[in-house]
């Protein structure tokens, strides 16, 4: 069902977004009394690495390759994410198949760090399409400005040590990018500018 619903997501030219790694409804007692979403998930420990290479050849091999956008819940695996998204771009769009920003349990400080390091190590920052919701509480949208926190705290620390250049224009076309533009064009969105 994942194959095909990937095809119908290319045919209509829409974004594929795949969550993994959740462990799901951990406390079993508490699942009974309360049901699931209720606080009992955990970070899952598989191996995500070969099946998910395989999905995405399955896509790719009949020329049906959405635009994805793969976020990962354990961040052991975030060099295996970032590394796995530069086999899968055709040149079609920028940044086609996107390692996506931490979620969930990692939509903090120094998971956000670490998903941004291993992008930029191995991938193409330049190109990511920055923080999302996924939810529909109007609460939720200040993540956005803690994200851009994060990103900024981090480019200027590589700035102050002598590993970016201290080039205002380099850094505020890169976050521009990261934070509105690239979504703006990857989603092929109309807003104003902002």
């Amino acid at each position: 069902m994942l194959r095909f619903f990937g095809e119908l997501d290319a045919d209509a030219d829409w974004t594929k977004q795949l969550h993994l790694g959740a462990l799901r409804n951990a406390n079993s007692r508490k699942f009974k009394e309360l049901g699931s979403d209720t606080g009992f998930d955990s970070i899952g420990d598989w191996p995500q690495g070969e099946p998910l290479a395989r999905y995405l050849d399955q896509l790719e091999s009949i020329g049906k390759l959405p635009k994805m956008i793969l976020y990962n819940l354990n961040p052991r695996d975030n060099y295996l994410f970032a590394a796995m998204i530069g086999n899968f771009q055709d040149g079609s769009i920028p940044g086609k198949v996107q390692f996506g920003s931490g979620w969930w349990f990692l939509d903090q400080k120094e998971a956000i760090e670490w998903q941004l390091n291993a992008l930029s190590n191995v991938g193409m920052l330049s190109r990511f399409v920055g923080m999302l919701t996924d939810s529909r509480s109007f609460m939720s949208y200040p993540r956005h400005e803690y994200f851009r926190r994060a990103l900024c705290d981090l480019l200027g620390r590589e700035v102050e040590r002598g590993e970016i250049p201290m080039d205002e224009e380099l850094l505020g076309n890169l976050i521009r990018g990261i934070c509105f533009e690239n979504a703006k064009s990857y989603f092929g969105l109309e807003c104003g500018v902002v």
